[in-house]
């Protein structure tokens, strides 16, 4: 049975806040369920919150094209709750902490989950987008099915801005079907063993969704039709695991190594960089590209880790460091402002929530 949500357009009343404080030049706090208001830097000056919960519901689905789009205010539990009744998915499997996100936030901030490196980021689903710009002027950037690509790069852009270039309104994403089969395996492995045995099973073509180590116990999760996730089974070993909700809490940050309060940082980096240069509690997930780390080190030298390894370093602990995304170089940081200057004139947009140049 099809289930109802509320839908409500109040993209007037969005637009009239924005022209409200371009006239008076005043900065705006956006913010959605604020599940991530706590990662990056505090909006300086914080100025008025606009609250995008107002704005509401799905507005067009069609299972048999692949395709949804929502507002911005919408849960996104009842977005999941909408594909998986006709037996559809986000492949990318983004973080709803406990239901208060939204398709906003999932789009601003563009965090992906467990299944990222196989299935593809937030990014790779956004088909279009709606964003009120810093003229107040409503936009639409790419299109509701798959063929219409026009403007797809600009709301590539936008996914993972934090809302720097202007209010998201409304989101066109990319659905896939759920599979058919699904099998969750543990096995006891160090880190270094565990990473390996994740590259050569990619190597190898198996229908890897997951793959988090932690605690001296890799867990594996491998999906598709029963054929071969039976098969990939076999080749994999080791133990069922009977915690079914361990994907949800990992891509939600809930798992007790999330607890440890020191602070919590995202180290993306290759697979094959080293995994004990940092002190502190890790756990590896993505197969190696995705490792968090709880650590009293130096935000400086977590960075400078990152970057040696070819990667990027975000602290997700508010406070412990005036830069908590991965420093620009000098030639990208003057994209973004080139960016920032185009897309928000009046600079009333999040200011400084990325980095404290714009």
């Amino acid at each position: 049975m099809r289930r109802e949500f509320e839908s409500i357009d109040d993209s007037a009343a969005l637009i009239a806040q924005v022209a409200a404080a371009i006239h008076d030049r005043q900065p705006l706090q956006i913010r959605g369920g604020g599940t991530k208001a706590g990662l990056g830097r505090a909006a300086e000056p914080a100025g008025r919150v606009l609250d995008t919960r107002t704005h509401r519901g799905i507005v067009g689905y069609d299972p048999t094209e692949l395709v949804v789009t929502a507002r911005a205010g919408t849960p996104l539990v009842e977005l999941e709750a909408a594909l998986d009744a006709a037996g559809q998915m986000l492949p990318c499997e983004p973080p709803s902490f406990g239901g208060a996100a939204t398709v906003g936030g999932m789009f601003a901030a563009a965090l992906s989950g467990p299944r990222r490196p196989w299935a593809g980021a937030v990014r790779d689903f956004v088909l279009g987008c709606r964003v009120i710009a810093g003229d107040a002027k409503h936009l639409r950037f790419g299109g509701e099915v798959m063929k219409n690509v026009a403007g797809y790069d600009v709301s590539r852009l936008l996914a993972g801005s934090f809302g720097c270039l202007g209010v998201v309104t409304e989101v066109s994403l990319k659905v896939l079907p759920k599979p058919r089969a699904t099998c969750d395996l543990a096995l006891a492995l160090d880190a270094s063993d565990a990473v390996q045995r994740v590259a050569a099973w990619r190597r190898a073509g198996l229908p890897l969704a997951g793959a988090c180590h932690a605690g001296g116990v890799l867990r594996v999760r491998v999906e598709g039709g029963a054929g071969s996730v039976q098969a990939a089974r076999d080749t994999i070993g080791g133990e069922r695991a009977d915690d079914d909700a361990f994907w949800s809490r990992l891509r939600d940050l809930a798992l007790p190594f999330f607890d440890d309060p020191r602070p919590l940082w995202r180290v993306s980096v290759p697979a094959a960089a080293p995994l004990d240069t940092l002190p502190g509690a890790q756990l590896v997930d993505w197969g190696g590209a995705q490792r968090w780390l709880k650590t009293d080190a130096a935000p400086a030298d977590v960075q400078r880790f990152a970057a040696q390894a070819g990667g990027h370093a975000t602290c997700f602990t508010r406070g412990v460091t005036d830069a908590p995304f991965q420093p620009l170089p000098p030639a990208l940081l003057r994209v973004h402002r080139q960016l920032k200057a185009q897309l928000d004139p009046h600079a009333i947009f999040n200011p400084g929530r990325l980095y404290a140049e714009f």
